[in-house]
């Protein structure tokens, strides 16, 4: 590494993060030597491998930072970081073996425990075959027509109760369907009652303020009328204020004339 530190820093770092990540795999690997449990071994071999991932990438980033400082190196320079990471490739792929190995193993072991008892079934089978007579065996057949035929006919009847159920189920489907789009109908009518009912309500309203402004001109015409009458009994001299038709004037004032003896 110090040898990197001269040629650049960016490859030394990248070196020393390699050499972390190679000694957790060392370690990780002999730690997975002493896990019996084939569940914790699987979780362990998925760290293991996320490691290595990440190892083969920085691998491939120290690979292209030394071809982008190749033509300001020498020869051995150049030579000295090529080995390197041949170096690297070389323990890195020890490492995915060794991977492969352990993972081989698991398999191995989970095709052991599944095929393991039905192996020695039959095995026992083939040797209690061995020891009836003729007659034990149709018997042993007998019986297993006879189970199998039980069997059958449990399955038809769960078939046929399943077709029923959904018989039951599309029958309460289809009667929901027209029950909803009886409720939109009837949704569609209310809104259209609602509509034409507010229509009918701005008619009645515009009427309502036609009528008003009609009665409130005959009002003003009323006490326009019933001012002038008043002003005309109060003053029938005012020549200014023509007479109401209808109306008749008011007889004019008598004078009385005294004779004085």
């Amino acid at each position: 590494m110090d040898s990197l530190s001269g040629v650049s820093e960016e490859l030394a770092e990248i070196e020393g993060q390699i050499s972390d990540i190679f000694r957790a795999l060392s370690n990780g690997f002999q730690k997975l030597e002493k896990i019996k449990d084939s569940n914790r071994q699987s979780r362990q071999l998925e760290e293991l491998t996320d490691k290595m991932r990440e190892c083969k990438r920085l691998i491939k980033e120290f690979d292209r930072s030394s071809k982008d400082s190749e033509y300001k190196n020498d020869s051995d320079t150049n030579k000295m970081l090529s080995e390197k990471k041949q170096t690297m490739i070389k323990e890195l792929n020890s490492y995915v073996a060794l991977k492969k190995q352990y993972t081989s193993n698991l398999e191995n072991k989970r095709v052991d425990l599944f095929e393991g008892p039905g192996e020695g079934f039959a095995e026992e089978n083939v040797l209690l075959a061995s020891n009836m007579t003729n007659q034990q065996l149709l018997d042993q057949g007998n019986q297993m027509m006879d189970e199998t035929d039980q069997a059958i006919e449990r399955s038809k009847k769960v078939v046929h109760e399943t077709i029923d159920v959904g018989t039951e189920t599309a029958a309460a489907l289809k009667a929901q369907t027209e029950q909803m789009s009886r409720i939109v109908n009837e949704l569609d009518s209310i809104h259209f009652s609602i509509k034409k009912a507010s229509q009918l309500v701005k008619e009645i309203g515009r009427q309502v303020a036609t009528d008003r402004c009609i009665m409130a001109l005959l009002f003003f015409i009323v006490v326009g009328v019933i001012a002038i009458i008043i002003v005309k009994i109060v003053n029938p001299n005012n020549k200014d204020i023509r007479d109401i038709p209808g109306l008749a004037p008011p007889a004019p004032s008598r004078k009385l004339l005294w004779k004085h003896n």
